[in-house]
């Protein structure tokens, strides 16, 4: 593989490669083959970097099958929001682990492992090649590593408690309680990410610790994410939030509102949703909606090439060679 000298504009960890996307896959899949290990694809990044483009145009390919690696694109009714790929968009290709729960309901990362290994296993039992492709981190490192994750029912009443904290005393006050009582997954769950923190105090409260327990990988990994310059990055998300207003996130909006899914809904907590409410109460115009939209999703695409950034076993691909 020949390397890019240039990596001053690479935010992550591992390697820029200027070689031929194709090549590095064919080697990978020959790699697996002598090693007798069954392979597994992974295609990340950060939002709005084309995961899906590159992952159909790899999909058709080299015989692969697509499994979302993306924690709200699970959740049925919530297209436009979440950027979900529509069947035209598919070509064919087969996908998974898309609307397969309600927003109310509870969906916890040991559903995700085990509902995605599943799909995995089915699409090896195929002669296919399995692809995870997504941008949700946590979820792609729990396969990848093989996380053994305890189980833990939930405990609505802490849920409820916690969840009042935050809206009374601040995202930050229940972050520290979860630094308190379980120090090591702190460092590894953003304050923002209040399903998470919630989850992982209630785990710890629990009496079962929420530690990367792995045992040795399923699969033969190869991980190839897609980089680009911050700024270009953050035109294409300003963009592509263009595009969903236009496409009719309002209305989706307002009809899963209408269906019970209020602001409270924890999967409503999606980027756009809290938004497009804030709009739809009067609370700020449209085009202000959407410029705190634009703002929101880019400090999450900074959260999520913060956590890509601890991934040195990725293959990065400049953005611009795959347009």
């Amino acid at each position: 593989m020949n390397q890019d000298a240039d990596l001053k504009n690479v935010d992550t960890a591992g390697i820029l490669y200027d070689a031929n996307i194709n090549e590095i896959i064919s080697d990978f899949l020959k790699e697996s083959e002598q090693l007798q290990m069954a392979p597994l694809l992974v295609i990340l990044g950060p939002t709005a970097s084309g995961k899906t483009g590159l992952s159909i145009q790899l999909a058709k390919k080299f015989g692969g099958e697509i499994v979302s690696a993306d924690s709200r694109q699970v959740y049925k009714y919530m297209d436009i929001g979440t950027a979900k790929i529509c069947n035209a968009e598919m070509d064919g290709i087969p996908h998974y682990m898309l609307d397969i729960v309600n927003p109310d309901q509870e969906f916890t990362l040991a559903d995700y492992v085990r509902k995605a290994k599943i799909h995995i296993d089915q699409i090896l039992k195929k002669g296919k090649l399995p692809m995870l492709v997504g941008g949700t981190g946590l979820y792609i490192r729990a396969l990848c590593d093989n996380y053994q994750i305890p189980r833990v029912p939930p405990n609505n009443e802490l849920r409820s408690q916690l969840q009042n904290e935050i809206v009374e005393k601040g995202e930050d006050y229940v972050y520290e309680k979860l630094k308190e009582v379980d120090p090591i997954n702190a460092e590894k769950i953003h304050p923002h990410n209040h399903r998470y923190v919630i989850r992982a105090i209630e785990i710890a409260f629990a009496g079962k610790q929420k530690q990367d327990i792995n045992k040795k990988p399923d699969y033969n990994i190869l991980k190839i994410g897609i980089n680009w310059d911050r700024e270009k990055l953050y035109e294409r998300i300003d963009k592509r939030a263009e595009i969903q207003i236009e496409k009719g996130l309002v209305n989706e909006t307002k009809t899963l509102i209408a269906n019970g899914f209020d602001i409270q809904t924890p999967a409503m907590s999606s980027l756009g949703y809290p938004e497009i409410f804030k709009y739809i109460n009067g609370e700020l115009s449209l085009d202000e909606a959407l410029e705190l939209f634009q703002r929101n999703t880019r400090n999450y695409a900074k959260r999520q090439l913060t956590w890509f950034r601890r991934e040195t076993d990725v293959v990065w691909i400049p953005g611009e060679k795959l347009i």
